[in-house]
């Protein structure tokens, strides 16, 4: 049974997008880590028993696509309700309709666009009705649920995380497309492989963009005797974006990152802002750039200016507040900050190091006084016996040794001459002299 449901359009009329939006599990393309064989969702929604959930996921994966799904398979009455138009008042309309129906014994499906957009007060209206049974709540969100929905409600619901759609995730929807009744199968329309994969490519997982996209490259192609091509020129004007685009599951992704990070270690600010910007235009995802600044803070800046962690780090904040294109210039904030910055892979090896002795030294027990003595056995076992506190001592240093036996006197991080670690290796250089009794107190 179905009500208020908006999915009816399945006519010739509308958005390309709209006319191809599948009715079953079938038909859905992506997302196969919920709805493959087997997987939860796909049996919850195969066997009609939808428990209260939240799709969590960027723009055009199939938030929406699922509930129509949903819709078409429940045998409880559906109702497709927006955060964006509805307040208190049609809430309440609509939970007094669902308790009607419950104590007829039928079940009801609220399905709730943007629920982040609605605030607490809004939040709260369904809880009592969650908990009683009333209704089902399925929510779609863009948002991090876990800072959008309210905690006593979000404890109630199963969060689905839906991800982007893969290049070749695209490039089968918009074959689909080319081919389908609803799409354009009553006309020829000459598109390349290449063309397709572009289009996929600046979609950057949203199946909504790039059939828009698709319909706008046929809507201006180039009209000939039975058929319609569309050439990459012509593709190039509707988005806006020139031969910079590349598919960022192969070689040329890797190189550009390459490119930016070698950059950086060189101390080459244009460089690293020109490749930045390459990876921006060509569509590449911002936080995967934000994510490997982060990793360079630490592998080629590290301790030598400590600050360039956590600015990578809000950098990467930033981006998934804003987005693009808005967040271009944070990104070159940090791509500048980092190539100006004093370079120190002491970290990076120091790690490299301990991994290789960590993994070959497995049976290395933990020396008696660096172990806790909870219990009066573990005190005659002499655990915890000989632990020196270090702020007990005049120095705030211990002379004991915290590595295994077989590792004593190990050396690991040696830090640079390279700015605040030039500090940081005096500071270590007289520890260890104290260590050794080579200084006196």
């Amino acid at each position: 049974m179905e009500q208020l449901s908006l999915f009816d359009n399945r006519s010739g009329a509308g958005p390309l997008a709209s006319r191809l939006r599948p009715d079953s599990l079938e038909d859905f393309i992506g997302q196969e880590h919920l709805l493959g064989e087997g997987k939860l969702l796909r049996q919850l929604i195969d066997h009609d028993q939808i428990s209260s959930m939240i799709f969590w996921g960027p723009p055009g994966v199939g938030k929406t696509t699922l509930a129509n799904i949903i819709a078409k398979k429940t045998r409880a009455s559906f109702i497709n309700f927006s955060a964006v138009t509805s307040g208190i008042k049609e809430i309440k309309e609509v939970m007094a309709q669902a308790e009607n129906s419950r104590t007829m014994g039928l079940k009801t499906v609220l399905f709730v666009d943007e629920i982040h957009r609605f605030n607490k007060a809004q939040q709260d209206a369904f809880l009592p009705f969650v908990e009683k049974g009333s209704i089902t709540l399925i929510g779609a969100t863009t948002e991090n649920p876990s800072f959008e929905i309210n905690s006593a409600l979000l404890s109630r619901l199963k969060v689905f995380v839906l991800q982007g759609l893969t290049a070749d995730n695209l490039v089968q929807l918009l074959k689909n497309a080319i081919h389908n009744p609803s799409g354009f199968a009553q006309t020829k329309i000459d598109i390349s492989q290449e063309l397709l994969r572009a289009i996929a490519v600046f979609a950057n997982g949203d199946a909504r963009t790039a059939l828009n996209t698709l319909e706008m490259a046929v809507t201006n192609g180039e009209i000939g005797p039975g058929k319609i091509t569309v050439t990459k020129e012509g593709l190039e004007q509707c988005i806006s974006k020139k031969s910079l685009l590349y598919d960022k599951n192969g070689e040329e992704h890797y190189n550009l990152i390459s490119a930016l990070h070698k950059s950086m270690r060189n101390s080459d600010p244009d460089a690293a802002i020109y490749w930045l910007s390459r990876m921006l235009e060509a569509g590449e995802d911002p936080l995967y750039v934000a994510r490997r600044l982060i990793r360079f803070a630490s592998e080629d800046v590290g301790i030598a200016d400590s600050q360039a962690l956590p600015l990578a780090v809000s950098v990467y904040q930033a981006c998934h507040f804003i987005g693009m294109p808005e967040c271009n210039v944070n990104l070159a904030h940090a791509v500048t900050y980092l190539s100006l910055a004093p370079k120190s892979n002491a970290l990076y090896i120091a790690y490299g190091e301990c991994r290789h002795d960590a993994l070959h030294t497995i049976a290395q027990p933990v020396p008696l006084h660096l172990c806790n003595a909870p219990t009066k056995l573990m005190e005659d076992l002499h655990y915890g016996e000989g632990y020196e506190y270090a702020h007990d001592t005049k120095e705030k240093v211990a002379r004991m040794e915290c590595l295994p036996d077989a590792l004593k006197s190990r050396s690991y991080y040696r830090p640079t001459g390279q700015g605040a670690e030039a500090e940081a290796g005096r500071k270590l250089e007289a520890i260890k002299k104290w260590k050794a009794g080579e200084e006196k107190n």
